[in-house]
């Protein structure tokens, strides 16, 4: 059953974020007290290219999962050293399309809006951990491992083991785009 492993934030543009007993989701703007809450974009990179875009990158989550993997790879990591809000499990990410909703605990909702695409600051935390979260299909394509964007569209407090509701969007499905 999908399930909140971790949740983290922190205030300020780190790579990391802290761990914490609970993290506040606000509606339109992403993570309370998070350096990347807001209605535009908060991404630095992204800020100096046109700082009006939404932001669509208000919550980050990875899989627990990759965790796992990257352990397997010989790179040490915890939940909040890759940037994210809530490190989760028992979800394909990959499996999902653009506008899925997920259902957080007692009330937050957030929808899916892209995949985090790995920079060159994963490195700087690990040498190469950026290549470690990439991977190719079999039309030698990129596949993205590093977690996934959403905006919230509902308040609501979220803590480690709470329960994660997937609903899927209404009509045609959109694969998950970096963002």
């Amino acid at each position: 059953m999908p399930r909140v492993v971790a949740v983290s934030l922190r205030r300020g543009h780190h790579f990391s974020k802290t761990p914490a007993l609970s993290i506040r989701l606000l509606s339109g703007l992403g993570v309370e007290g998070d350096g990347h809450m807001g209605a535009t974009v908060q991404h630095r990179y992204d800020r100096r290219r046109d700082p009006t875009k939404a932001n669509l990158r208000q919550v980050h989550l990875i899989p627990s999962e990759l965790f796992d993997e990257l352990r397997g790879k010989g790179f040490a990591i915890a939940p909040g050293d890759l940037g994210e809000n809530i490190t989760t499990s028992d979800i394909d990410f990959a499996s999902l399309p653009t506008g899925t909703r997920l259902h957080l605990g007692a009330s937050a909702v957030i929808e899916l809006t892209g995949l985090r695409e790995p920079c060159v600051l994963m490195d700087r935390f690990q040498q190469g951990l950026k290549a470690a979260t990439l991977d190719r299909d079999t039309e030698g394509g990129l596949i993205y491992k590093a977690g996934v964007m959403a905006v919230v569209l509902t308040d609501g407090e979220v803590a480690p083991g709470d329960a994660i509701r997937i609903e899927m969007p209404d009509g045609e499905w959109k694969p998950l785009q970096p963002v």
